[in-house]
Protein backbone atom coordinates (compact mmCIF):
# COMPACT_ATOMS: atom_id res chain seq x y z
CA UNK A 1 0.00 0.00 0.00
CA UNK A 2 1.46 3.24 -0.86
CA UNK A 3 1.07 6.21 0.61
CA UNK A 4 1.52 10.17 -0.72
CA UNK A 5 3.83 12.26 1.05
CA UNK A 6 2.65 15.72 2.32
CA UNK A 7 4.54 18.72 1.09
CA UNK A 8 5.95 20.54 3.48
CA UNK A 9 5.05 24.18 4.56
CA UNK A 10 6.91 26.56 2.78
CA UNK A 11 10.28 27.50 4.65
CA UNK A 12 14.25 27.69 4.13
CA UNK A 13 14.12 23.63 3.92
CA UNK A 14 12.69 23.90 0.52
CA UNK A 15 15.46 25.67 -0.72
CA UNK A 16 17.12 22.86 -2.21
CA UNK A 17 14.32 22.26 -4.44
CA UNK A 18 13.86 23.10 -8.08
CA UNK A 19 11.13 23.17 -10.37
CA UNK A 20 12.81 19.71 -11.94
CA UNK A 21 12.69 17.74 -8.71
CA UNK A 22 10.11 19.68 -6.60
CA UNK A 23 6.70 20.22 -7.49
CA UNK A 24 5.26 23.66 -6.87
CA UNK A 25 3.29 24.03 -3.97
CA UNK A 26 6.55 23.03 -2.39
CA UNK A 27 7.92 26.77 -2.94
CA UNK A 28 8.31 29.70 -0.59
CA UNK A 29 5.16 31.00 -3.22
CA UNK A 30 3.24 28.77 -4.92
CA UNK A 31 3.23 30.35 -8.16
CA UNK A 32 6.00 31.41 -11.33
CA UNK A 33 6.12 35.02 -10.45
CA UNK A 34 4.95 36.86 -14.43
CA UNK A 35 8.27 37.86 -16.49
CA UNK A 36 6.74 40.38 -18.29
CA UNK A 37 4.76 41.80 -15.79
CA UNK A 38 7.69 42.17 -13.19
CA UNK A 39 10.20 43.49 -15.80
CA UNK A 40 7.86 45.66 -16.54
CA UNK A 41 7.78 47.53 -13.67
CA UNK A 42 11.01 47.05 -12.38
CA UNK A 43 11.56 49.01 -15.59
CA UNK A 44 9.62 51.80 -14.69
CA UNK A 45 11.26 52.11 -11.26
CA UNK A 46 15.15 52.24 -12.96
CA UNK A 47 14.26 56.05 -14.60
CA UNK A 48 12.30 56.93 -12.10
CA UNK A 49 15.22 56.45 -9.58
CA UNK A 50 17.51 58.43 -12.25
CA UNK A 51 15.04 60.92 -12.40
CA UNK A 52 14.91 61.62 -8.47
CA UNK A 53 18.87 60.81 -8.13
CA UNK A 54 19.21 64.18 -10.89
CA UNK A 55 16.20 66.58 -9.77
CA UNK A 56 17.24 66.10 -6.15
CA UNK A 57 20.87 67.30 -6.81
CA UNK A 58 19.54 69.92 -9.33
CA UNK A 59 17.13 71.33 -6.92
CA UNK A 60 19.30 70.72 -3.69
CA UNK A 61 16.16 68.58 -2.22
CA UNK A 62 18.52 66.73 -0.07
CA UNK A 63 15.69 65.46 2.13
CA UNK A 64 13.54 64.69 -0.66
CA UNK A 65 16.62 63.06 -2.19
CA UNK A 66 16.96 60.60 0.48
CA UNK A 67 13.83 59.24 1.15
CA UNK A 68 12.42 59.19 -2.35
CA UNK A 69 15.55 57.10 -4.04
CA UNK A 70 15.79 55.03 -0.96
CA UNK A 71 12.11 53.87 -1.60
CA UNK A 72 12.88 53.16 -5.52
CA UNK A 73 15.70 51.81 -4.93
CA UNK A 74 14.29 48.92 -2.27
CA UNK A 75 11.09 48.81 -5.04
CA UNK A 76 13.61 48.08 -8.24
CA UNK A 77 15.39 45.26 -5.87
CA UNK A 78 12.54 43.70 -4.71
CA UNK A 79 10.88 42.71 -8.40
CA UNK A 80 14.76 41.87 -8.85
CA UNK A 81 14.10 39.51 -6.39
CA UNK A 82 11.01 38.21 -8.00
CA UNK A 83 12.74 37.81 -11.30
CA UNK A 84 15.14 35.58 -9.77
CA UNK A 85 11.94 33.61 -8.25
CA UNK A 86 11.15 33.55 -11.79
CA UNK A 87 13.91 31.17 -12.87
CA UNK A 88 13.75 29.45 -9.52
CA UNK A 89 10.78 30.11 -6.46
CA UNK A 90 12.65 27.83 -4.39
CA UNK A 91 15.23 30.30 -4.21
CA UNK A 92 14.95 31.69 -0.67
CA UNK A 93 17.75 34.33 -0.57
CA UNK A 94 15.78 36.00 -3.48
CA UNK A 95 12.00 35.25 -1.59
CA UNK A 96 13.42 37.25 1.10
CA UNK A 97 14.97 40.31 -1.24
CA UNK A 98 11.47 40.26 -2.51
CA UNK A 99 9.26 40.34 0.54
CA UNK A 100 11.77 42.53 2.60
CA UNK A 101 12.24 45.28 0.37
CA UNK A 102 8.73 45.78 -1.05
CA UNK A 103 7.49 45.58 2.69
CA UNK A 104 9.50 48.50 3.51
CA UNK A 105 9.82 50.48 0.73
CA UNK A 106 6.74 52.18 0.85
CA UNK A 107 8.11 53.76 4.04
CA UNK A 108 10.26 55.74 2.77
CA UNK A 109 8.17 57.32 -0.09
CA UNK A 110 5.38 57.98 2.79
CA UNK A 111 8.17 59.72 4.45
CA UNK A 112 8.52 62.06 1.38
CA UNK A 113 5.04 62.82 1.30
CA UNK A 114 5.45 64.05 5.21
CA UNK A 115 8.70 66.17 4.28
CA UNK A 116 6.39 67.94 1.45
CA UNK A 117 3.52 68.28 3.12
CA UNK A 118 5.00 70.49 6.02
CA UNK A 119 6.30 72.93 3.36
CA UNK A 120 2.95 72.94 1.79
CA UNK A 121 1.48 73.98 5.37
CA UNK A 122 4.53 77.31 5.20
CA UNK A 123 3.22 77.73 1.74
CA UNK A 124 -0.17 77.96 2.56
CA UNK A 125 -0.37 79.39 6.41
CA UNK A 126 0.64 77.25 9.43
CA UNK A 127 -2.24 79.33 11.62
CA UNK A 128 -4.53 76.93 9.67
CA UNK A 129 -2.69 74.34 10.99
CA UNK A 130 -4.00 72.10 14.04
CA UNK A 131 0.13 70.84 13.95
CA UNK A 132 3.10 72.91 13.44
CA UNK A 133 5.08 71.98 10.05
CA UNK A 134 7.58 70.42 10.85
CA UNK A 135 6.06 69.02 13.67
CA UNK A 136 4.32 66.88 11.32
CA UNK A 137 7.24 64.96 9.61
CA UNK A 138 8.51 64.37 13.03
CA UNK A 139 5.75 62.77 14.03
CA UNK A 140 5.34 60.79 10.72
CA UNK A 141 8.01 59.50 10.43
CA UNK A 142 8.76 58.42 13.32
CA UNK A 143 5.70 56.57 13.35
CA UNK A 144 7.09 55.12 9.75
CA UNK A 145 10.39 53.91 11.51
CA UNK A 146 8.28 51.88 14.20
CA UNK A 147 6.55 50.79 11.11
CA UNK A 148 9.65 49.71 8.98
CA UNK A 149 11.10 48.25 12.20
CA UNK A 150 7.98 46.16 13.07
CA UNK A 151 7.91 44.93 9.24
CA UNK A 152 11.58 44.06 8.68
CA UNK A 153 11.89 42.51 11.81
CA UNK A 154 8.60 40.23 11.21
CA UNK A 155 9.70 39.48 7.58
CA UNK A 156 13.28 38.50 8.81
CA UNK A 157 11.60 35.94 11.56
CA UNK A 158 8.63 34.83 9.44
CA UNK A 159 10.86 34.05 7.04
CA UNK A 160 13.36 32.26 8.56
CA UNK A 161 11.40 30.03 10.99
CA UNK A 162 12.01 26.42 10.30
CA UNK A 163 9.85 23.87 9.27
CA UNK A 164 8.62 22.74 12.53
CA UNK A 165 8.58 26.14 14.16
CA UNK A 166 4.80 26.85 13.29
CA UNK A 167 4.49 29.29 16.47
CA UNK A 168 7.87 31.57 15.81
CA UNK A 169 6.53 31.83 12.29
CA UNK A 170 2.41 33.06 13.06
CA UNK A 171 4.64 35.08 15.28
CA UNK A 172 6.52 37.17 12.86
CA UNK A 173 3.43 36.85 10.06
CA UNK A 174 1.88 38.84 13.40
CA UNK A 175 4.42 41.40 13.22
CA UNK A 176 4.63 42.15 9.87
CA UNK A 177 1.29 42.65 10.37
CA UNK A 178 0.74 45.16 13.28
CA UNK A 179 4.09 46.87 11.06
CA UNK A 180 1.52 47.50 7.87
CA UNK A 181 -1.22 47.97 10.29
CA UNK A 182 0.33 50.75 11.92
CA UNK A 183 1.14 52.21 8.81
CA UNK A 184 -2.25 51.93 7.61
CA UNK A 185 -3.50 53.98 11.23
CA UNK A 186 -0.77 56.47 10.12
CA UNK A 187 -1.47 57.23 7.14
CA UNK A 188 -5.29 57.16 7.95
CA UNK A 189 -4.15 59.89 10.70
CA UNK A 190 -2.41 62.52 8.01
CA UNK A 191 -5.05 61.64 5.65
CA UNK A 192 -7.75 63.27 8.21
CA UNK A 193 -5.36 65.90 9.37
CA UNK A 194 -4.56 67.02 5.81
CA UNK A 195 -8.35 67.42 5.16
CA UNK A 196 -8.66 69.53 8.33
CA UNK A 197 -6.06 71.65 7.09
CA UNK A 198 -7.99 71.76 3.70
CA UNK A 199 -11.03 72.81 5.16
CA UNK A 200 -9.78 75.04 7.65
CA UNK A 201 -7.78 77.15 4.99
CA UNK A 202 -11.32 77.25 3.19
CA UNK A 203 -13.37 78.68 5.91
CA UNK A 204 -10.59 81.86 5.87
CA UNK A 205 -10.42 83.83 2.83
CA UNK A 206 -6.76 85.25 2.35
CA UNK A 207 -3.92 85.57 0.16
CA UNK A 208 -2.20 82.68 -0.58
CA UNK A 209 1.49 82.73 -1.60
CA UNK A 210 1.97 80.97 -4.74
CA UNK A 211 5.57 79.36 -6.05
CA UNK A 212 7.38 81.63 -8.49
CA UNK A 213 7.05 78.57 -11.11
CA UNK A 214 4.27 78.96 -12.42
CA UNK A 215 0.64 77.55 -10.86
CA UNK A 216 -0.29 74.56 -13.01
CA UNK A 217 2.74 72.94 -11.72
CA UNK A 218 1.88 74.04 -8.20
CA UNK A 219 -1.55 72.18 -8.52
CA UNK A 220 -0.17 69.07 -10.05
CA UNK A 221 2.45 68.79 -7.02
CA UNK A 222 -0.85 68.85 -4.77
CA UNK A 223 -2.53 66.52 -7.11
CA UNK A 224 0.65 64.16 -7.20
CA UNK A 225 1.12 64.29 -3.32
CA UNK A 226 -3.07 63.30 -2.69
CA UNK A 227 -2.90 60.47 -5.44
CA UNK A 228 0.76 59.06 -3.87
CA UNK A 229 -0.97 59.32 -0.21
CA UNK A 230 -4.37 57.32 -1.25
CA UNK A 231 -2.74 54.86 -3.78
CA UNK A 232 -0.15 53.86 -0.71
CA UNK A 233 -3.23 53.84 1.91
CA UNK A 234 -4.66 51.13 -0.92
CA UNK A 235 -1.45 49.08 -0.96
CA UNK A 236 -1.16 48.54 2.70
CA UNK A 237 -4.87 47.77 3.48
CA UNK A 238 -4.17 45.02 0.69
CA UNK A 239 -0.89 43.65 2.84
CA UNK A 240 -2.36 43.71 6.04
CA UNK A 241 -4.87 41.89 3.94
CA UNK A 242 -2.59 39.34 2.40
CA UNK A 243 -0.82 38.42 5.17
CA UNK A 244 -3.89 38.08 7.45
CA UNK A 245 -3.80 34.85 6.22
CA UNK A 246 0.18 33.78 6.21
CA UNK A 247 2.08 33.52 3.18
CA UNK A 248 0.30 30.09 2.36
CA UNK A 249 -3.30 31.84 1.72
CA UNK A 250 -4.79 32.10 -1.70
CA UNK A 251 -4.61 36.14 -1.43
CA UNK A 252 -0.82 35.47 -0.68
CA UNK A 253 -0.24 33.71 -3.24
CA UNK A 254 -2.67 35.75 -6.27
CA UNK A 255 -0.05 36.97 -8.42
CA UNK A 256 -3.11 39.29 -10.19
CA UNK A 257 -4.00 40.43 -7.04
CA UNK A 258 -0.41 41.83 -5.81
CA UNK A 259 0.24 43.09 -9.32
CA UNK A 260 -2.37 45.38 -9.08
CA UNK A 261 -2.90 46.84 -5.40
CA UNK A 262 0.87 46.21 -4.30
CA UNK A 263 3.10 46.90 -7.98
CA UNK A 264 0.45 49.21 -9.93
CA UNK A 265 -0.33 51.05 -6.61
CA UNK A 266 3.30 52.05 -6.39
CA UNK A 267 4.03 53.01 -9.73
CA UNK A 268 1.43 55.09 -9.93
CA UNK A 269 2.48 56.81 -6.49
CA UNK A 270 6.36 56.89 -7.23
CA UNK A 271 5.69 58.27 -10.71
CA UNK A 272 3.02 61.53 -9.13
CA UNK A 273 6.20 62.10 -6.77
CA UNK A 274 9.21 62.15 -9.61
CA UNK A 275 6.81 63.60 -12.39
CA UNK A 276 5.67 66.13 -10.06
CA UNK A 277 8.83 66.71 -8.27
CA UNK A 278 8.66 69.74 -5.84
CA UNK A 279 12.05 71.47 -6.83
CA UNK A 280 9.85 72.27 -10.01
CA UNK A 281 7.59 74.00 -8.18
CA UNK A 282 9.64 75.29 -5.20
CA UNK A 283 12.76 75.86 -6.80
CA UNK A 284 15.46 77.74 -4.91
CA UNK A 285 12.63 77.57 -1.60
CA UNK A 286 13.15 73.48 -0.04
CA UNK A 287 15.78 74.41 2.63
CA UNK A 288 14.19 77.81 3.18
CA UNK A 289 10.97 76.55 3.60
CA UNK A 290 12.49 74.95 6.98
CA UNK A 291 14.89 77.61 7.79
CA UNK A 292 14.69 80.21 10.44
CA UNK A 293 12.76 82.62 8.19
CA UNK A 294 10.49 80.29 7.84
CA UNK A 295 10.04 80.52 11.73
CA UNK A 296 9.27 83.88 11.61
CA UNK A 297 6.90 83.90 8.51
CA UNK A 298 4.77 81.08 11.02
CA UNK A 299 4.77 84.22 13.30
CA UNK A 300 3.59 86.74 11.08
CA UNK A 301 0.81 84.25 9.82
CA UNK A 302 -0.59 84.11 13.14
CA UNK A 303 -0.29 87.92 13.80
CA UNK A 304 -2.44 88.64 10.21
CA UNK A 305 -4.79 85.71 11.15
CA UNK A 306 -5.28 87.36 14.87
CA UNK A 307 -5.98 90.75 13.00
CA UNK A 308 -8.40 89.64 10.40
CA UNK A 309 -10.42 87.49 13.26
CA UNK A 310 -10.62 90.56 15.71
CA UNK A 311 -12.75 92.16 13.24
CA UNK A 312 -15.38 89.52 13.14
CA UNK A 313 -18.58 89.07 15.78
Amino acid sequence: MSTTSQPPTPSIITAPCTLQTCPLDWALIRYIPSLPGNAFYLALFVPMFLAQVFCGIRYRTWSYLAAMSGGILLEIIGYGGRLMLHSNPFNFSAFLQYLICLTIGPAFITAAIYICFARVIVVYGASMSRIRPKTYARIFITCDLICLVLQAAGGAITATAGQEQDGLRHTGINIMIAGLASQVVALGSFMILCGDYVWRLKLHVRVVPQPVDGDWKWKGFLIGLAIATLTIFIRSIFRVAELNGGFSSDLANDEVAFMILEGAMMVIACACMSVFHPGYSLVGDWKELVSPSAKSRECDDLVLTAISNSGKP
